[in-house]
């Protein structure tokens, strides 16, 4: 019932994207990708001071970084929203962070594109668990990878692959505490497929079980939100944005 009060109503009507047709990616800006605004350009010229070393890899480390530590993580619902306005305000969600570091991506001549993830709301109950009712059922998960030498690499495996992440890790995302979904690609397993899964069984780390649908794989994620919606509808974002676009997720 609350996907259905809350999000567009178009949306169900959707052919799902083939998950196996893989899209080329670009480094074209977009509406949501704004790399050629200054704000953009700042990031990028930082990312590269702060790099560890000269190279795509070691930049987006370190673009990962610098926008963890100056967009200040909350509940902002508004998918679209520019990447560039996200760095004005100094604030934004995970997506909106991601989509930050698409736009330094791209900017820097690193092809892009996402994967979309049709994920349970109960995902996010232990953020809120006296709201559970205003949840939505599914929310639309635009999932980064970039274009690194000849392979795309998902944004989960981008400080290591997802073994060794896992191997370094007590435990793995639960969307519990201060620690976000964005932060924790730096340090745990965020394995939506179960491939962390062995012999044993599958570990803490896999969070397939949550993944309702895969989309596919979308040149951007202005493609994606054009082709299956946003979470929320309009009237509902900009409500919650109202009580929940200021509330900390960290």
């Amino acid at each position: 019932m609350t996907s259905i009060v809350l999000t567009p109503w178009w949306r169900h009507r959707r052919p799902a994207a083939d998950p196996a047709d893989g899209a080329a990616g670009s480094v074209a800006p977009t509406a949501i990708l704004d790399w050629r605004h200054e704000r953009v350009q700042r990031l990028l010229a930082d990312a590269r001071s702060t790099a560890s070393q000269a190279g795509d890899h070691p930049l987006l480390l370190a673009a990962h970084r610098l926008i963890s530590d100056r967009v200040h993580a909350v509940y902002a619902l508004d998918d679209a929203q520019s990447a560039s306005l996200t760095l004005a305000r100094r604030r934004g969600s995970c997506s909106q962070r991601l989509a930050v570091l698409e736009a330094v991506a791209r900017a820097a001549g690193i092809p892009t594109r996402v994967r979309g993830l049709l994920i349970d709301g109960s995902f996010w109950y232990p953020r809120f668990p006296r709201l559970r009712r205003l949840v939505p059922d599914t929310v639309v998960l635009a999932w980064p990878e970039f274009r690194l030498g000849r392979e795309w690499v998902g944004v989960s495996e981008l400080y290591a692959p997802l073994g060794a992440l896992a191997g370094a890790s007590p435990a793995g995302f639960t969307n519990t505490g201060s620690q976000t979904l964005f932060e924790a690609l730096a340090s745990t397993a965020v394995d939506w497929d179960g491939s962390t899964c062995g012999a044993d069984g599958c570990s803490s780390f896999d969070l397939s079980a949550v993944v309702r649908r895969d989309l596919g794989r979308f040149s951007s994620r202005d493609e994606l939100f054009a082709a299956h919606g946003q979470t929320l509808c309009p009237p509902a974002r900009i409500a919650g944005g109202w009580v929940l676009g200021r509330r900390s997720a960290a």
